[in-house]
């Protein structure tokens, strides 16, 4: 089976927390970018998702909490992936954040 349905969800301050949502469509494949005022919002957001979503990667912003939170509410029906940085990025993330 090829990936046909995924899900990004992102973090970024100021977002309604319904979420906001943009669809990129190919012939192939849809992704859909879910943009979240916070995490708690993302949970929320990812209990929605159907059977037809095969997968859901997290922003680095989620943190291993929040990715556990998300991985909690799908209760396993769907797998959850998340983004993180290498110590060869700590410094760049560190900067933007603080």
């Amino acid at each position: 089976m090829a990936l046909g349905h995924w899900v990004f969800l992102y973090t970024a301050p100021g977002l309604e927390p319904e979420g906001r949502v943009t669809v990129v469509d190919s012939p192939r494949c849809r992704t859909v970018l879910v943009g979240v005022p916070d995490v708690a919002s993302g949970v929320r957001y990812a209990r929605t998702l159907g059977s037809e979503v095969q997968l859901v990667e997290l922003c680095g912003g989620f943190g291993p909490r929040g990715t556990a939170q998300v991985l909690e509410a799908l209760g396993g029906r769907i797998p959850v992936g998340s983004v993180g940085y290498g110590p060869e990025s700590v410094d760049g993330v560190q900067a933007i954040f603080s």
